[in-house]
């Protein structure tokens, strides 16, 4: 068996970006953006006054009650054509262009104004509540890198520097089959010895939850003609995802099916637990994963092999989740010669976390990852004891 880090190695290897496309500014949200983003523009495009109150030149307000004819009114929108001169002032509101021959702003709460005269309250420096020209962004700066996943603030940076369009990685899509002749489909009651399809349902969330688009291909029965025949219909897809059928019982066909459609398969199983059989391959420059069936195995093996994948197609710098160190609240037990990604809670400590596990660690137990907030990675044949450390994989 392969160790995790073996295992991911091998898959990332053969995984490459997607091709690109343009979208729409607010399509892009979420998405990586693959080319340099340079301004074209100053912003702001002049010196602007960041309060309201009067624009006039810092060295007239030294004396005490320096007084000023106010010779203008200046407002957000437009531009000034007053020079101001010796003695004299504008009254400017907040984002207003400042005048010429003004280098400062006193904010109105600091004077006494009445009529076209005002009378200043204190000195003011130069460069005062003003805003200087490209003090956000200057023409030719590189303001955002390939790579970037684009949130609120780079869309509204986008849009300052008139980007109507930005050029992202394509988001991948993930055709999803579930196999199993115990399996029935969401809105039916599960008949003698059926369960609901659980996976199809995690695995698409988990998909849409990584940035990438899922295409569900619904349950195949225990049947290799129908497993291929699934399969097949999501050859069009940029990946292809399923979920149980992977080990090595009489009904366990999916590997047979990847290989009659195509691929080539690369490792059929990883030493850890949940999840030591899982199946990776490649169908040209598809990549595909067969996923073990119980709940909780497909979602860590997901977690760990599946989702790295479709970040770095999609185009993004970090492909794993975050970690921290933890403290255990209580004994974190991982019995038998293979790691364990155990479901833990985290509660905040001073200056870290504290882990507890979410109780019962089977398989099936779907509710201890409903509990978690990541997974405790703890090694073969070990109980951490009450205090000892933890590394934790976040989920949340």
């Amino acid at each position: 068996m392969l160790t995790v880090e073996e295992a991911i190695e091998q898959i990332l290897a053969r995984i490459k970006p997607l091709p690109t496309e343009r979208v729409d500014l607010l399509g892009a949200l979420r998405r990586v953006l693959a080319e340099p983003v340079v301004s074209g523009r100053e912003i702001p495009p002049w010196p602007n006054s960041s309060m309201d109150g009067y624009a006039l030149r810092s060295a007239d307000s030294q004396a005490p009650n320096a007084s000023f004819r106010i010779i203008a009114r200046v407002a957000a929108g437009e531009l000034p054509s007053t020079t101001i001169g010796p003695g004299e002032a504008a009254r400017i509101f907040t984002g207003a262009p400042m005048p010429a021959g003004a280098d400062a702003v006193i904010p109105q709460e600091d004077v006494k104004a009445e009529g076209d005269r005002m009378t200043t309250t204190r000195a003011v420096k130069a460069g005062e509540f003003v805003r200087p020209a490209g003090e956000d962004v200057r023409v030719g700066e590189r303001v955002l890198e390939p790579g970037v996943t684009i949130g609120a603030s780079e869309v509204g940076m986008l849009a300052t520097l008139g980007y109507p369009q930005v050029c992202v990685y394509r988001r991948p899509r993930v055709a999803i089959l579930s196999t199993g002749d115990e399996l029935a489909e969401l809105g039916s009651e599960p008949g003698p010895g059926q369960i609901p399809n659980t996976n199809s349902y995690t695995l698409m969330a988990q998909v849409l939850e990584t940035g990438a688009e899922p295409l569900h291909l619904g349950v195949a029965r225990d049947r290799r003609e129908d497993i291929e025949t699934r399969l097949a219909w999501g050859v069009s897809a940029d990946v292809l995802l399923s979920s149980a059928g992977v080990s090595v019982g009489e009904h366990d066909f999916v590997k047979e099916a990847f290989t009659r459609l195509g691929a080539t398969l690369h490792l059929w199983r990883v030493s850890m637990r949940p999840g030591k059989p899982i199946t990776f391959g490649s169908l040209g420059e598809r990549p595909v994963f067969g996923l073990p069936g119980n709940p909780v195995s497909a979602m860590v093996t997901f977690e760990l092999f599946v989702r790295p994948a479709l970040r770095k197609m999609a185009g993004h710098a970090r492909l794993t989740r975050p970690t921290v160190h933890a403290r255990a609240l209580a004994p974190i037990p991982n019995p038998g010669s293979r790691r364990g990604y155990l479901r833990v809670s985290l509660t905040p400590l001073d200056g870290g976390y504290g882990a507890r596990l979410t109780g019962d660690q089977g398989s099936s137990i779907l509710r201890s990852m409903v509990l978690a907030d990541g997974l405790a990675v703890v090694p073969p044949d070990t109980t951490l004891e009450t205090g000892a450390s933890v590394e934790v994989m976040l989920l949340r």
